[in-house]
C-alpha cells in the first residue's frame, strides 16, 4: 500500500466508525425509520450517478428481484435493527457488536456454503467472538432488559449482513461492486420510505440531528463506499477489507470522547474478543493463497456491511 492508500484506509475506518455516533445524534429528533430512509436516500444520490458514469449498472435491470431481496436482508433490516438498537445502547457498544458479522458467516457456512467453512484457528475465532458478544450483552450493556434487547438487535443486524453475503456471492459475483452497492442503496431507500415518511417529525428537526443524518448518508455511507471500492481496485480486497477490524476502535473513541459514553474493562475485553475472533474466523490465520481466494469471495459481501 502506498501513502495515498494508507491515507484513504485510515479515512475510511474513521468515517465508518463515526456512523454509530451520527445515528445516536440523529435519534435525538428523528425516528429510526426516518434516519435509515434519509441515510440510504442520500447514499443512493451519491452512488447512483457515479455508478452510471462508470457503466457499472449494466446487467442489473433483469435482476431487480434479487436486488430488492439483497437490499431487504443486508441493508434495510440491519440498518433498522442497528438504529432501533441504539435507542437503548451506546453508539460505541453498537460499533463493537456489528463487528461480529464474520462470526455469523462462519457459523452459517456449515450449512450454506462449504467453501466458507472455518477450520482450526477459524473455529477458535468463532468461539472467542461468541464469548465477546455474551460478555458485552451480559456484563457491559447496562440498562436492564431494554439494553439487552437493543444489543440483540445489533447482533441480529450482523446476522443480516452474513445472510446477505451468501446471496451476494451467488447472484452478483459477476457484477461491478459499485453498481451493486448503488442499486442496493436505491432499493433500500424505496423499501424504507413508507416507514420513514410515516414517522416523520411533526416539526423541523434540530440542526444537530439534521447535520448528523446528512453526514451519515453522504459521508458515512455514500462517500465511504466509494473509497472502499477504490481501495479494492487499487490494493486488493484482502487489504481493503481489513478496515472492518479498525472501524470499531474509532466507534469507541467517538462515543467515549464526544458523547461521554463509559468505557469499562468489559468493553475493552469484548472489543478484543469480537474483533480478534472475527479476524480469525474470516481469514486471519489462513495460508496466503487460501486467504487471497477467500478474500476475493468475501469482498463483495462486506461492501454492504457499513
Amino acid at each position: 500500500m502506498d501513502r495515498r492508500a494508507w491515507i484513504l484506509f485510515g479515512l475510511l475506518a474513521a468515517v465508518w466508525g463515526s456512523s454509530y455516533l451520527f445515528i445516536k445524534v440523529g435519534l435525538d429528533d428523528l425516528s429510526p425509520g426516518m434516519v435509515v430512509f434519509t441515510r440510504t436516500l442520500l447514499a443512493a444520490l451519491v452512488l447512483l450517478p457515479a455508478a452510471a458514469k462508470l457503466g457499472a449498472l449494466g446487467g442489473l435491470r433483469e435482476r431487480l428481484g434479487p436486488i430488492f431481496l439483497l437490499a431487504a436482508v443486508q441493508v434495510a433490516a440491519p440498518f433498522l435493527l442497528i438504529t432501533f438498537g441504539e435507542e437503548h445502547i451506546s453508539s460505541s457498544l453498537a460499533g463493537i457488536l456489528v463487528a461480529s458479522a464474520p462470526i455469523w458467516t462462519a457459523l452459517l457456512a456449515i450449512w450454506v456454503d462449504q467453501d466458507e467453512r472455518s477450520h482450526g484457528f477459524g473455529l477458535a475465532g468463532v468461539v472467542l467472538g461468541m464469548v465477546g458478544v455474551v460478555l458485552l450483552l451480559g456484563v457491559d450493556a447496562g440498562g436492564g432488559a431494554a439494553a439487552i434487547a437493543g444489543g440483540l438487535m445489533v447482533v441480529l443486524a450482523s446476522l443480516g449482513y452474513a445472510l446477505g453475503a451468501f446471496h451476494l456471492k451467488r447472484r452478483f459475483s459477476d457484477v461491478a461492486p459499485v453498481g451493486v452497492g448503488a442499486a442496493t442503496m436505491g432499493a433500500t431507500a424505496l423499501l424504507t420510505a413508507p416507514l420513514g415518511l410515516a414517522t416523520a417529525p411533526g416539526s423541523l428537526p434540530g440542526v444537530g440531528a439534521m447535520s448528523a443524518v446528512a453526514a451519515l448518508g453522504i459521508l458515512g455511507t455514500g462517500v465511504a463506499f466509494w473509497i472502499f471500492y477504490f481501495l479494492i481496485a487499487s490494493v486488493g480486497p484482502a487489504k481493503a477489507t481489513l478496515v472492518a477490524y479498525v472501524a470499531p476502535g474509532f466507534a469507541v473513541v467517538y462515543g467515549v470522547t464526544l458523547l461521554g459514553e463509559r468505557f469499562t474493562i468489559g468493553t475493552a475485553a469484548g472489543l478484543v474478543l469480537i474483533v480478534g475472533g472475527s479476524w480469525l474466523a474470516a481469514e486471519g490465520r489462513l495460508p496466503r493463497p487460501v486467504a487471497r481466494a477467500r478474500a476475493r469471495r468475501a469482498a463483495l459481501a462486506r461492501v454492504e456491511a457499513r
